[in-house]
């Protein structure tokens, strides 16, 4: 009723049910929801508590420092508390609530001591049945709980209490699914927050201006940008009913949403982007999702040195390095002039210099900007492409292949190029993404310059866009 899709949380939940209908004594599970923000990973703990007929309870873990938000305090101590487990408990009037622990990976620690260390025994199975909390001085029966964390990130997350987390990773929607989202859950939602769902006047909007929505003011994993945007529509249709504007009923279509909206916020760039040799598409993986990351080279006279820009980490670093290495090495196989590197330095850079960048699945695409300058031919600009590189010129298989996919798809992507060893992970994406993409495992880079150089003169480029547009 409450969330579309989500097929594996809500099997996984079921799994639960009916294990629990034949042993009732059974430890109730200890789940994280991984995903970027926007998917509903807050709101789905409400709603498997009321699938199962228990209590909520939501803990907030964000910036939390102190031990004693966990524990307790010692009863010694002038306003002493029990810790925040105890008092949900106490609240729910129950000991076998649904017990959500929000932004798990948000947990710091001080000198007060480190509450993700406290959460151990919480979320330890074999221990939580004798919880110890220093206001009660006695234990307490957490096996019942049912535990749900969220996070957007696992790094942060301290090994050991990683360790105790059942991941249930809540990718990001593809198009499609935002659009059932909005029509089935946003539009009413916001209709009736706004006192129109059963006023006089009939508020409905076709699919082409959803979509309209989707493709040029939002550009998220999520939802929570596209129900603000939802909202600032319904918003102005509630002004024009207000003022007696309209009296009947309002459809909304795909040219009337600039007129609420404003200009459109994101616009396709990547014919533009790399309509010269030296750029090619990559892609990356953040908390929030994935993203498309463009990464241009050029030369200037020099004696063949390398120069990194774009806020890069030191693996990235690494791997332009590499990237740099595999090409002088192969000149002659990558039909490229070797005086060419001999007599320039070239300058990689990424932009978005003000974020932070690292990781090594930048490799493919830093091997194809170079490549591309130093051949003077363009890459393909419907292509991306992802995955790590040796010197030996193997494209090694890289993390967050389903986030990647489904951000290419969002920017109009027909083509992606994946390490043949993560032709596994594709099993995860959704049918209709796979449909659209023509997806080429490769096993080294040799087979990558292959297929995204586009070798056709620039005449011959601005003819086919021509003919296209």
């Amino acid at each position: 009723e409450d969330h579309y899709d989500l097929e594996k949380v809500k099997k996984r939940i079921l799994e639960y049910m009916a294990v629990l209908k034949l042993n009732a004594s059974k430890k109730g599970p200890i789940l994280c929801l991984l995903g970027p923000p926007g998917v509903g990973k807050t709101s789905l703990g409400k709603s498997i508590a009321r699938a199962i007929g228990r209590k909520f309870v939501r803990i907030s873990l964000g910036g939390v420092r102190d031990e004693a938000e966990i524990r307790g305090h010692r009863r010694t101590y002038v306003g002493s508390l029990p810790g925040r487990i105890i008092q949900g408990i106490k609240k729910a009037g129950t000991n076998n609530p649904v017990i959500m622990l929000d932004e798990i990976d948000k947990l710091g620690h001080d000198f007060r001591g480190d509450p993700g260390s406290a959460l151990l025994e919480v979320l330890d199975p074999e221990q939580n049945h004798t919880f110890s909390d220093h206001y009660l001085e006695v234990t307490f029966d957490l096996s019942r709980v049912m535990f749900i964390g969220t996070a957007n990130y696992l790094d942060p997350i301290p090994p050991a209490l990683k360790d105790r987390l059942e991941i249930l990773a809540l990718p990001g929607y593809t198009r499609q699914e935002k659009l059932a989202i909005a029509r089935r859950f946003l539009l009413p939602k916001q209709l009736s927050e706004h006192g129109l769902e059963d006023h006089d006047v009939e508020v409905s909007f076709t699919d082409d201006a959803l979509l309209a929505m989707i493709d040029s003011y939002t550009r998220e994993a999520g939802v929570r940008n596209l129900e603000r945007e939802i909202s600032s529509v319904i918003r102005g249709i509630a002004v024009k009913v207000v003022e007696g504007e309209v009296t009947e009923r309002i459809q909304i279509d795909q040219r009337e949403v600039p007129e609420y909206l404003g200009p459109q916020k994101f616009v396709p760039e990547m014919a533009e982007r790399t309509a010269e040799p030296g750029v090619a598409t990559g892609l990356a993986w953040t908390p929030v999702g994935g993203e498309i990351m463009f990464v241009e080279a050029t030369r200037m006279p020099g004696k063949g040195g390398l120069m990194l820009t774009g806020q890069l980490g030191d693996v990235m670093k690494e791997s332009a390095q590499a990237a740099m290495s595999y090409v002088k090495s192969h000149t002659s196989e990558l039909n490229i002039d070797a005086s060419l590197i001999k007599d320039s330095d070239i300058h990689v850079h990424v932009p978005a210099g003000g974020i932070p960048k690292d990781g090594p699945s930048a490799g493919v695409a830093m091997f194809s900007a170079i490549a591309s300058l130093l051949t003077g031919h363009c890459v393909r600009p419907d292509v991306a492409m992802t995955g790590e590189i040796t010197l030996r010129g193997l494209v090694l298989p890289v993390g967050g292949i389903k986030e990647k996919m489904l951000a290419a798809h969002r920017a109009g992507i027909k083509q992606i190029i994946l390490p043949e060893r993560n032709e596994k992970d594709v099993v995860d994406v959704p049918e209709e993404i796979r449909d659209e993409m023509a997806i080429t495992y490769v096993k080294k880079v040799n087979d990558v310059f292959e297929i995204v150089l586009d070798r056709r003169s620039s005449d011959d480029r601005d003819a086919a866009e021509r003919a296209a547009t």
